[in-house]
């Protein structure tokens, strides 16, 4: 299975904030919408992530000081992404092996979408199952 068919599943829509946002307000959305991590941008192509794990390392590191830093101060700049068409095996090793749970969806420069390992794995499963369900019938002879 495809990248693009767990976008075509979850929606296309990325919460998104500036680079000059408080870290508070960026706190803030990622309470209210119950997400993981906001990609900062600037209009155009991605230019970092905030996650909820960043905000509790700095949180831990310099007190509640750190959210009213600006969001590009604290946010992973280097991206690691993934097209519409990589396989959900090679996106789950990618996020395992950087230790991540979120990963922007690029086509060219433009982010198309963000995924969660949440959204991988549920997708891996349901792909498991259908797998197992279509052996079972053949072993039926349905």
């Amino acid at each position: 299975m495809r990248i693009s068919k767990v976008l075509q599943t979850k929606g296309k829509d990325v919460v998104q904030i500036g680079p000059n946002a408080s870290v508070r307000e960026a706190a803030g959305i990622l309470s209210e919408k119950r997400i993981g991590a906001i990609i900062v941008a600037d209009g155009g192509a991605p230019l970092g992530i905030l996650s909820e794990r960043d905000v509790v390392s700095w949180l831990g590191r310099e007190g509640a000081g750190c959210l009213e830093r600006k969001v590009n101060e604290l946010m992973t700049a280097k991206l690691t992404t993934c097209g519409p068409e990589d396989t959900l095996l090679d996106v789950l090793e990618k996020m395992t092996d950087g230790r991540f749970r979120h990963m922007p969806v690029m086509e060219g420069d433009t982010m198309v979408g963000l995924v969660s390992i949440g959204d991988v794995v549920k997708a891996r499963l349901s792909q498991l199952a259908m797998e197992r369900d279509a052996l079972e019938d053949m072993v039926k002879g349905y």
